[in-house]
């Protein structure tokens, strides 16, 4: 979730003013302190307005991992916060600056550190994910226009983007960043296709590798950099947002290298409506290291030259309605998983979920699909 919570503006630093500047900040955006409504922000540890006005939005995001303050709607919060702007109020610390700048400075998505995404999240557990998740294992946004369930939104995504794939049986189709291997499962049942699948995490391979048993699918674990032969489709779904802006030129060109003349390629990627190279300091120290979200200029820039843009939807809306329900079955199923974790990570991966959830309902953050075509393909019309 790259919400900017307290990320830039006028320095507020007096120890003094600290919580008048933070009520100040919260009025502008109907959040009171201790207040009753849903909302509100419940503070139990008074030093949490000098840690926010300090460490913006790492301080918010530790703060509550470590019980200082707590929301009955956590999802509400972050909608108030973000409708109100207030992610461009407050300047903090220079070492969080520097570090949040880091990306400008260096290429945080190198291949040397392709993995740390996957060690570091994905491998989480296969369990959390399961019980999470739908049926089918999908992390990635549901598709809810029709839908009623989970599991009806991801399974009509899934449809969708096989519809906008053209996908007849005997093709061939590589999915770049694969997970579990839901789209694959899917696409070589219904379609009859042959896939090949890259992720950059141990644990998603291995159940993934079980999931699509005695089908035409192979699972690889390696860096997109690395991947060879050639396809009829392309598709990407959820792993954009890894890549980096320095090498998104360099992705355009990998998946060029890989589809054939006439091909296609569908990109399903979270998506800022604003260029912003730095990474957000608690995503990437907590939940996706190394993480960016692209804007139109960027992937514009990337694919110019390099493919025909044919259709380019966005239904961000429609992850808020998967976030929350991703959060709800966490919740419920936490008194079976919680062996394997303590109670900072259950705040923690709340917090994640549902700050996500808020991102998307202020529509600070969209999700797009994006369909590209290489030379000599025929006049395509999008499904929706």
């Amino acid at each position: 979730m790259y919400y900017y919570v307290f990320h830039k503006g006028p320095h507020m630093s007096s120890d003094d003013s600290a919580k008048a500047a933070v009520a100040t900040l919260l009025k502008s955006a109907d959040i009171r302190i201790n207040g009753n409504r849903p909302w509100d922000i419940q503070v139990h540890n008074e030093d949490l307005y000098k840690r926010v006005l300090s460490k913006r939005s790492l301080g918010l995001g530790e703060a509550y991992m470590d019980g200082w303050w707590d929301a009955i709607a956590l999802d509400q919060f972050f909608d108030h916060i973000l409708r109100a702007k207030l992610d461009q109020q407050v300047k903090g610390d220079w070492r969080i600056i520097l570090a949040g700048a880091r990306a400008q400075f260096s290429n945080l998505q190198s291949s040397r550190r392709a993995f740390q995404v996957g060690e570091q999240h994905y491998d989480a557990g296969n369990e959390l994910f399961t019980h999470m998740l739908d049926a089918r294992m999908t992390y990635s946004c549901g598709y809810w226009k029709n839908a009623k369930t989970l599991d009806e939104a991801q399974e009509h995504k899934l449809e969708l983007l096989c519809q906008k794939l053209q996908l007849k049986k005997g093709m061939k189709l590589l999915d770049i960043g694969c997970g579990w291997g839901s789209f694959m499962k899917y696409a070589a049942e219904k379609y009859g296709v042959e896939c090949v699948g890259v992720t950059v995490s141990k644990e998603q391979a291995k159940l993934a590798r079980d999931n699509v048993k005695n089908l035409p699918v192979k699972i690889l674990v390696q860096d997109y950099r690395k991947i060879t032969g050639t396809y009829d489709r392309v598709i990407s779904v959820g792993m954009f947002e890894h890549v980096g802006y320095k090498n998104y030129g360099e992705y355009m060109r990998v998946v060029d290298r890989c589809l054939k003349p006439g091909g296609l390629f569908v990109l399903h990627t979270i998506a800022e409506n604003e260029t912003d190279t730095h990474v957000e300091p608690w995503v990437h120290k907590y939940i996706f290291p190394n993480g960016q979200l692209p804007s139109i200029s960027q992937i514009g820039k990337a694919s110019e030259g390099v493919f025909v843009m044919e259709d380019w939807q966005n239904f961000g809306p429609d992850y808020d309605k998967t976030l929350m329900a991703w959060d709800k079955n966490f919740k419920s199923s936490w008194p079976v998983i919680k062996k394997d974790y303590d109670e900072r990570f259950y705040r923690m991966w709340d917090y994640y979920l549902l700050s996500f959830a808020g991102s998307f309902r202020s529509r600070g953050i969209e999700l797009w699909q994006i369909v590209f075509s290489k030379e000599r393909f025929e006049r395509y019309d999008a499904p929706r």
